[in-house]
């Protein structure tokens, strides 16, 4: 059984950053993507970022949102069940919950083509 778990979240001020980590267990070895996606205040579920990911010592292309692209990063961590997402000049409209996913997949930026979840980690950016 795959479980992701996510931390890092927290509050910061506009400007401010903020990184996220996504750890895997139970980790199988047809997984094919990671994704972050977001659910603010009020609003649907949001696609932010996928990592392609390759094998166990090295990931594939990685696909930022445009509502983001410039300010966010998806990386790999010093092995392959730690994946980060780095965020910088956060502003109010990026307060949500962040979710991990993961799927055996080819990458997608679609929440039902991803079979895993975390529980989420709460991200809140005050004015």
């Amino acid at each position: 059984k795959v479980e992701l778990v996510e931390s890092g979240g927290g509050s910061v001020q506009a400007g401010g950053s903020l990184k996220l980590s996504c750890g895997v267990s139970g980790y199988p070895y047809d997984t094919s993507c990671m994704a972050w996606f977001r659910q603010g205040p009020g609003k649907e579920r949001e696609w932010v970022a996928t990592i392609d990911i390759k094998g166990d010592y090295e990931d594939g292309a990685t696909t930022i949102a445009d509502s983001v692209k410039g300010r966010f990063t998806f990386s790999r961590g010093n092995n392959e069940k730690t994946r980060y997402l780095q965020m910088r000049s956060l502003t109010p409209e990026d307060t949500a919950t962040y979710y991990c996913a993961a799927t055996r997949f080819g990458c997608s930026i679609r929440q039902v083509d991803f079979l895993y979840w975390g529980q989420g980690t709460q991200v809140t950016v005050s004015s």
